[in-house]
């Protein structure tokens, strides 16, 4: 599945999974900034759609 593709939720989710490796201190060097490069993309995707829910709600409640 598309990064793209995926809810909120699953990203939410794979941020999760990718901090819970970085932390067991199992990884090389190398994929260690892959995978902080996918969890920090995957940071400011999350942010955004945050964002943009909080201003939709922010905009039906009339604020």
């Amino acid at each position: 599945m598309n990064k793209e593709q995926l809810t909120f939720e699953q990203k939410l989710a794979r941020l999760n999974a990718i901090v819970t490796e970085l932390e067991s201190g199992k990884l090389s060097l190398d994929a260690s900034l892959k995978l902080f490069e996918e969890g920090n993309a995957l940071s400011k995707e999350l942010a955004t759609e945050l964002n943009d829910a909080k201003l939709k709600i922010e905009e039906l409640q009339g604020k």
